[in-house]
């Protein structure tokens, strides 16, 4: 692999300087290519209140560091609208498992395997390259199959591009209830390789694309319930995909950024980033579960989610932490909504291949996949008939 990296490196940099390369070498540097233009620094933040001007090539240092962060230099206002002190206050228990329980049989894992299988086959779905925008327009496409498929856009139901100036697009759907107070299903749409992110293959299939298809399967199934196509829950429920969340949550500060000027009522916001990998947790003879995270995330929502995944999951779940900026939920966070992040495992424990050419279909467990699309249809049942 190392000298694969190196190869792929010379040809990059021989392609920047228009001398002659082989014609694949070409295509492929053509294809990842975009017009966007961005700043030659970046504000970002490290921890709260911690923030440094970077160039492009140390934010991905940063990031082959393990660091995360917020990139703040289109959002730099995030967080700045007043917000009223509320808690909210979620369910005790669950309300709606008569109706949960008979969808949760109707989860595949063939529909998670058949859409990952085409996301991964873009050569990457790095928010700046041309494949990252095809990438989005095809996820955009199968969301408003779904959507049709089920009947849905006659009764008020949307997808829509959320678009950037980087070219690739994030993915609202949106299934209107009775109010416009708002449940959140989030995962991110893009993917990288670190080592020579405009360049170089990333398949990206725990990384997101585990959890882009797990939401995505979530969502055909919970359309499967007339109440929910024909609009009868007490809150609107909406899917997001997110692009540009390698690059610092890019795409997520953008919407929730639009959100709070908007005064938008998100009352619950669950991130689905890595659902896929299980592996390192057997090898170290540890059970299967699910990971939720503890830190920089809302006590409320993540404890209703433990809830949730006792009633509807056939596994455990294991409480861990990921840091600072983490993941998608962050910016809803920072915009003043509570947030919750679930991944495959203790982070511990989590896929070391991500970020790789080796973030590979192969390498992931649908079975586990499918206990995380369990909590997420159970959870946007639950909430999307929750009285707030």
């Amino acid at each position: 692999m190392k000298s694969s990296l190196i190869l792929a490196a010379c040809a990059s940099t021989l392609a920047v300087q228009a001398l002659s390369i082989p014609k694949v070498a070409q295509d492929v540097y053509q294809q990842v290519q975009s017009p966007f233009s961005e700043p030659e620094r970046f504000l970002i933040e490290l921890a709260p209140g911690e923030t440094r001007w970077v160039t492009e090539s140390e934010k991905w240092e940063l990031r082959r560091q393990g660091r995360m962060f917020y990139d703040m230099t289109y959002t730099p206002d995030l967080g700045s609208v007043p917000k009223s002190n509320s808690v909210v206050t979620y369910p005790h228990e669950m309300a709606q498992s008569s109706s949960v329980r008979p969808l949760l049989k109707k989860l595949e894992k063939k529909n998670m395997h058949a859409n990952l299988e085409k996301f991964t086959s873009f050569h990457t779905r790095y928010y700046k390259s041309d494949y990252g925008a095809q990438s989005s327009r095809w996820l955009l496409k199968r969301v408003n199959e779904t959507l049709s498929e089920a009947g849905a856009l006659k009764h008020g139901a949307s997808v829509k591009p959320f678009h950037h100036p980087w070219g690739q697009s994030s993915i609202i759907a949106t299934l209107p209830g009775k109010s416009e107070k708002t449940v959140v299903i989030g995962a991110h749409q893009d993917s990288i390789n670190l080592f020579f992110p405009s360049l170089l293959a990333a398949p990206g299939a725990d990384d997101d694309g585990s959890g882009t298809v797990t939401i995505l399967e979530a969502l055909r199934v919970l359309l499967m319930d007339e109440d929910i196509v024909a609009g009868n829950q007490n809150n609107t429920i909406e899917f997001h995909w997110y692009s540009a969340e390698e690059g610092g949550l890019l795409g997520s500060q953008a919407i929730f950024s639009s959100y709070e000027k908007q005064g938008r009522g998100v009352k619950a916001m669950l991130q689905q980033d890595m659902t896929g990998y299980v592996q390192k947790t057997l090898d170290a003879g540890e059970p299967e579960s699910v990971g939720v995270i503890t830190d920089f995330v809302d006590p409320g929502l993540t404890s209703f989610i433990k809830k949730v995944i006792t009633a509807y999951c056939d596994i455990p779940y294991i409480l861990t932490e990921c840091g600072y900026a983490c993941s998608d939920h962050a910016s809803a966070s920072k915009a003043g909504y509570p947030s919750a992040f679930v991944i495959e495992s203790d982070f511990k424990y989590s896929d070391s291949k991500i970020h790789t050419t080796e973030d590979k279909i192969e390498f992931l467990n649908f079975d586990h996949m499918l206990q995380h699309a369990k909590l997420t249809l159970g959870l946007a049942y639950e909430l999307g008939f929750a009285k707030f």
